[in-house]
């Protein structure tokens, strides 16, 4: 009989169709879709060579006499651009607002032809510690009051250029989606002196059934209410609302257990298409005692549809025991995933 459940963190209903239920293995592609790439694309603008020197912000190593692991570069076609005044305008039940803030390119690596799930370990600790320097940055403008920090991999995640990148976009607002969660967290807080992502960690760690990864700092877990099959959430074990403030120890950790989340659904899914996202307190409310900040893990598996636009509502046709129990059984070193694409 289908079920109906309630992430508690953001109120949002699921309905988890147990009757037309797939087995996690079942979601796996049937061959890699990736075409085969070099190492390098001369038309990449990405690539060694092709430096637009005057949009980049940072990189890594510092020296730039040194060949470079890690660029960030201004986004060329920007969502916003940071010259403007941040205005306002209210014309009865039409207000716009100038498109003032920041958009700015990670990329991850030289190469080409790799992905997060295929790179080292430090390369992936490298980008998230790129995030927190660009994003304490973009705090010092008094016109942001968010950062987006998130990553598109594969076509039907949103992305248009091959080479591995991530993006992060400064707001002159705090989105409607956020403000929501946000009182969500504080009602729960508010019922029962808690924070509520606190007491899920708590919670699925007792359980051991959602959970695929656990470590010193981390846990990353499929929800009880898992909008969608293998829908992850890895979060920080130490209470706090603000990813800016991670230590350098807890970011390496969460480089790790992001490393051995996307390989086990490299090797056991056949390299998804995903995107994750870094959900972190707004700029003003980093000192909020009931907001729990967490990176969001969503692999593109499935598509939704006109029930999901009419109602906001998901369907779920995996549970979400199963899918994790499915990661955890998966190896991270790909072994004896020989289905799976081979590691270049």
């Amino acid at each position: 009989m289908p079920e109906l459940r309630q992430n508690m963190a953001t109120k949002e209903w699921v309905i988890l169709a147990t009757e037309r239920a797939r087995r996690p293995e079942e979601f796996v592609l049937p061959g890699s879709e990736r075409e085969a790439l070099p190492p390098y694309d001369p038309e990449c603008p990405f690539c060694p060579g092709n430096e637009e020197a005057e949009l980049e912000t940072m990189r890594m190593p510092l020296n730039t006499q040194q060949p470079w692991s890690l660029r960030v570069v201004r986004n060329k076609f920007p969502a916003l651009v940071p010259g403007n005044e941040r205005t306002r305008v209210f014309d009865g039940v039409h207000r716009s607002m100038s498109g003032v803030g920041h958009h700015e390119v990670i990329v991850e690596t030289p190469r080409h032809d790799t992905c997060p799930a295929l790179q080292s370990v430090d390369e992936v600790q490298r980008t998230l510690r790129a995030f927190q320097v660009r994003g304490r940055t973009f705090l010092e403008d008094p016109r942001v009051e968010h950062v987006i920090y998130f990553k598109n991999h594969g076509v039907r995640a949103g992305t248009s250029l091959i080479h591995p990148h991530a993006q992060l976009i400064a707001l002159p607002v705090v989105p409607h989606q956020y403000r929501v969660r946000g009182d969500e967290a504080r009602r729960y807080f508010d019922d029962f002196g808690q924070c509520v992502m606190c007491r899920m960690l708590h919670d699925e760690l007792d359980a051991a059934l959602r959970v695929v990864v656990a470590s010193e700092h981390f846990v990353a877990f499929v929800p009880y209410a898992a909008f969608s099959p293998f829908h992850m959430w890895i979060a920080p074990r130490r209470h706090g609302a603000d990813f800016l403030a991670s230590t350098r120890a807890e970011l390496d950790d969460l480089g790790s257990v992001l490393h051995q989340v996307l390989r086990k659904l490299y090797f056991g899914l056949n390299d998804p298409d995903y995107n994750y996202i870094i959900r972190t307190a707004p700029a003003r409310e980093v000192g909020f005692e009931y907001l729990h900040w967490y990176l969001a893990l969503v692999p593109r598996v499935n598509q939704s549809a006109g029930f999901e636009l009419g109602s906001g509502m998901f369907i779920n046709t995996a549970l979400p025991e199963d899918s994790a129990a499915f990661l955890r059984a998966t190896p991270a070193d790909g072994a004896g995933s020989a289905d799976g694409p081979d590691v270049v």
